[in-house]
């Protein structure tokens, strides 16, 4: 299941990519990449475990970019 993810306000390439790896450790997560040009998060999950991914991936980027918007859009 493929789940995108609007993160506005991000203030730099580097808390994207602190973002996208710590994504990537989450458990059952296959594939995740965060484009700071767009601001989108695109994770690839085992079905069962979307709205978990999801969760986890908001407390991530919570902890290192707090002042973006967390937006799931699909």
């Amino acid at each position: 299941m493929k789940k995108i993810i609007k993160l506005e306000g991000l203030c730099c390439a580097n808390c994207a990519a602190k973002i996208e790896e710590g994504v990537k450790k989450i458990a059952g997560v296959r594939e995740a990449s965060l484009s700071f040009m767009t601001q989108r998060l695109t994770i690839e999950v085992e079905d069962d475990r979307a709205d978990a991914v999801v969760e986890e991936a908001r407390k991530i980027a919570d902890k290192i970019e707090p002042e973006a918007e967390f937006k799931v859009l699909r």
